[in-house]
């Protein structure tokens, strides 16, 4: 019989993660971002500087804390992929968080 077991890996790497959280919260914390993926807050911080430097997210300062704003515009840094920009993979993205949303809340109800 096989075990039903979720793997230890996953389809979408660190980055895409990150880009995932920050279009869900562009106010998020680090420290929460880091959790969310499952990575120390100085990975985080590598991965959310090296995204900056690479123009497919911009930082604001709003007091302390930071916002982020997702150029969407931008292609996908994958040679399969590289026809959609990250704008298309986040609307796939979002549209099935906000299904599983969905699926909870009636699950509630």
């Amino acid at each position: 019989m096989i075990e039903k077991t979720a793997p230890r890996w996953t389809f979408l790497t660190n980055y895409a993660q990150a880009l995932v959280c920050i279009a869900d919260d562009p106010g998020i914390r680090l420290r929460d971002l880091g959790d969310r993926i499952g990575i120390t807050e100085r990975a985080t911080h590598r991965i959310v500087t090296e995204l900056a430097n690479a123009g497919y997210i911009t930082r604001e300062r709003h007091g302390r804390r930071n916002r982020y704003t997702i150029n969407a515009h931008l292609p996908i840094p994958d040679p399969i992929a590289r026809e959609q920009n990250i704008g298309q993979l986040l609307e796939v993205l979002a549209a099935t968080r906000a299904e599983q949303r969905d699926d909870r809340s009636a699950a509630t109800a």
